[in-house]
């Protein structure tokens, strides 16, 4: 009995590029474990781009009306951006404006870090390395995604999310210990990116260098010369 032989569907390019977008949104959030423990429990969800902008708004009216003081009170942005943000991740990011969510969650994380430093009289040297060290592990998704290299799972589990980064950081100044949670967040952080970082795109280098090495081998030996050389051999 001659059979015919399994050919796989090919996915649908629309359906495709939905996939690598919602991705690709998700990986930009730099959500943590604790997002990623409750994302099936939080039910439908909440609006990404609303609940983010609410949560902003209420942080910055919180610094306006000057109540980020001191003490268990700077725990409180932390709170309000954890309370608001971390239900969005049981959407799809699909939504014409949910492109905008990677950036607002950035945007409230640093401004939630400068609030709370600056409210607890921390170093400002300290504050701009750990806001360096987050930006840096933030580009360098972007910029893996955007040739299709994937970060690794446990990189973002590693780094904490922003919303563990934020409950250490409230929880430090509330119990008035911040500079020391601060310089411990970033030196783990910094080493945990840098290493990481740099041992991924090593070995990118090696497996390009090895496919090269590989296709020079099925070269002719006149291919290989005019490669190596940039000029092709007189007949």
């Amino acid at each position: 009995m001659i059979t015919q032989p399994q050919t796989s569907p090919v996915p649908d390019p629309y359906e495709e590029r939905l996939r690598i977008q919602t991705a690709r949104l998700l990986a930009y959030r730099d959500d943590g474990p604790l997002v990623m423990a409750l994302r099936d429990k939080v039910g439908p969800g909440l609006p990404p781009v609303p609940a983010a902008l609410a949560a902003l708004l209420a942080i910055v009216a919180m610094a306006v009306s000057g109540m980020l003081d001191e003490g268990p009170v700077l725990l409180v942005p932390v709170l309000v951006m954890v309370a608001l943000v971390l239900p969005t991740v049981a959407r799809d990011h699909l939504g014409r404006l949910d492109w905008l969510m990677p950036p607002l969650i950035r945007t409230i994380e640093f401004l939630t870090i400068i609030l709370i430093g600056l409210a607890a009289d921390a170093p400002k040297w300290l504050l701009f390395v750990l806001i360096y060290v987050i930006g840096y592990h933030t580009y360098d998704t972007v910029y893996r995604t955007r040739q299709s290299i994937w970060p690794p799972d446990w990189v973002f589990k590693a780094g904490l999310g922003w919303e563990l980064r934020l409950l250490l950081i409230g929880a430090g100044a509330a119990f008035g210990v911040l500079t020391w949670v601060l310089a411990a967040l970033t030196l783990y952080l910094g080493v945990l990116f840098a290493i990481e970082s740099v041992t991924s795109w090593v070995r990118l280098d090696k497996q390009s260098a090895l496919a090269q090495a590989g296709d020079d081998l099925e070269a002719s030996p006149e291919e290989a010369m005019e490669q190596a050389t940039g000029e092709a051999e007189p007949a």
